[in-house]
């Protein structure tokens, strides 16, 4: 599977200079330095204690503790040794799956929908992070004008007035607060990455099931037509013995019907495997015309073997799981963000440049001209605004939390599952290859038998029943076993060796 490479989103750095004299920067960002220092102090003294005097909330990170196994009731003790990589779907030994699986990855609508959300999330975080650094405007004006002389007429004196400034305006993060909205948009777009490998992870098991699916419908089909053959032949004997006396209308009927309810099951199977094959155009994101699907039977389809003793450390790396960690610290980083608005906002402004009547003094001393404010925002009385707000984002970091932990069992749950099947159905389909080898003997003989007319009909209609019945319930649970194969990889994490773990 191809990866997008894991990255914490980077803190934005400082802009580019504009294009005025260096000096001007100099001024302003020492007069905002002072004014800050002064500000600091004087909300230190003013505001601070009687502020952390009163009832602010406080935001604690949520307890991720659970109380979880080392290993599986199903598997053995626990080893990291001969665990599939990121093609997984290789141990099944089918060219013709890899190259489905292939054509997933890069066609898959939704899987192409998550990368433009994790697109969108880093967007999203550089948004958020551009509150950390002060906005810089640049203005420049000429204004040119003639002013009145009343020593001639119609005369006056020309004047041009260059005018250039850089304005800045920052908001102290004193509390944490921007920071804090920063780091909740990181984790939100390391979220989109594992939500990424979650999607992905999805389509291509469905991928797996879906193609296996197709598989399993065209072998029934396969043996519905050998059924069919082998009851038709049955019929042609009984009919011939009704023509001498030696069988009756009523053996014939039952074997008529027979025969005719074999036909009849064969369009209901083909009706699967068509409607399979439009769902793997779905998938890999074509139309269902333009896929070939050449494979006919389960037989060659390899059952993979999964490493005994699978660490359930592997969890850890399971896309859903740690998309529910990312959510979580994004909701706490959310709280943090929210408690900080209980505290004064400090802003300051500033506005230094030059002012000249004529351009070649334009940087003279006397030319230079700055402002600078700061400001102090208290929020006194808002109706309850500001914990209203706390309490509903405190609100959303428990019910992440109950949704991490759920997280976290329902993967342990689903291995569990996954390794009972895989065990159950693995003893069931070697049970019924035997009774199909003993199914198909008897068949045998009772059809030579007939021929020889030393058995009973009745005896000769189970025999067919039951190989009949044996031939497509193997199928049925041969393709079980495969795409229960394919859903333990995907409770695992689907990639165990080299898995990076953010995106595609």
């Amino acid at each position: 599977m191809s990866m997008i490479a894991p990255r914490r989103v980077p803190r934005l750095a400082g802009s580019g200079e504009f294009g005025f004299v260096h000096g001007l920067r100099a001024i302003v960002v020492k007069r905002f330095s002072s004014f800050a220092s002064l500000l600091l102090r004087i909300s230190g003294c003013a505001l601070m204690a009687p502020l952390l005097a009163g009832c602010i909330p406080t935001a604690q990170a949520p307890d991720l503790d659970l109380d979880v196994p080392t290993t599986y009731r199903a598997s053995g003790s626990p080893s990291p040794k001969n665990l599939p990589g990121a093609d997984w779907w290789t141990n099944f030994h089918s060219a013709e799956l890899s190259r489905f699986m292939r054509e997933t990855e890069t066609g898959n609508f939704d899987i192409a929908a998550a990368v433009a959300r994790i697109i969108e999330a880093d967007a999203a975080a550089r948004v958020t992070g551009s509150a950390l650094l002060p906005s810089l405007t640049g203005n420049a004006s000429v204004t040119h004008n003639q002013s009145p002389s009343f020593s001639s007429v119609g005369g006056g004196t020309p004047r041009t007035l260059y005018v250039a400034s850089l304005n800045a305006s920052y908001i102290v993060d004193f509390w944490g607060k921007n920071r804090a909205a920063l780091q909740a948009a990181e984790e939100t777009a390391f979220f989109r990455r594992w939500d990424h490998d979650t999607v992905a992870l999805t389509a291509l098991s469905s991928t797996g099931t879906t193609y296996l699916a197709v598989l399993g419908a065209r072998e029934r089909i396969g043996y519905a037509n050998e059924d069919l053959q082998a009851a038709t032949r049955i019929l042609t004997l009984i009919r011939d013995r009704v023509k001498f006396g030696t069988a009756n209308s009523l053996n014939e009927a039952q074997q008529v019907a027979l025969v005719e309810n074999l036909r009849a099951s064969i369009p209901p199977l083909q009706q699967i495997a068509d409607q399979n094959i439009a769902a793997l155009g779905v998938l890999i994101g074509r139309a269902p015309e333009r896929i070939s699907v050449a494979a006919n039977s389960l037989q060659k389809i390899a059952v993979p073997r999964i490493a005994a003793g699978l660490p359930s450390q592997l969890l850890v790396e399971r896309p859903d799981v740690q998309a529910a960690e990312a959510q979580l610290a994004a909701a706490h980083a959310d709280l943090v963000s929210a408690r900080a608005a209980f505290f004064p906002q400090i802003q300051l402004t500033g506005q230094g440049g030059f002012e000249s009547l004529a351009l070649q003094s334009f940087f003279s001393p006397g030319s230079g001209l700055y402002s600078v404010a700061a400001g102090l925002t208290q929020p006194i009385f808002d109706a309850g605004l500001l914990q209203a707000n706390f309490d509903q984002t405190k609100g959303t970091q428990d019910e992440l939390l109950a949704d991490y932990r759920k997280a976290v069992i329902t993967a342990f749950s689903d291995v569990e599952k996954a390794l009972v099947a895989m065990r159950d159905l693995a003893k069931e389909e070697a049970t019924l290859r035997l009774s199909l080898d003993a199914s198909r003997r008897a068949f045998n003989l009772a059809e030579d038998q007939l021929r020889a007319g030393t058995i009973d009909y009745v005896t000769v209609l189970q025999t067919q029943q039951t190989l009949f019945s044996t031939l497509d319930t193997l199928s049925q649970v041969r393709l079980a076993h495969l795409q229960a194969a394919v859903t333990l990889y995907q409770a695992l994490g689907g990639a165990w060796q080299g898995r990076t773990g953010s995106g595609t």
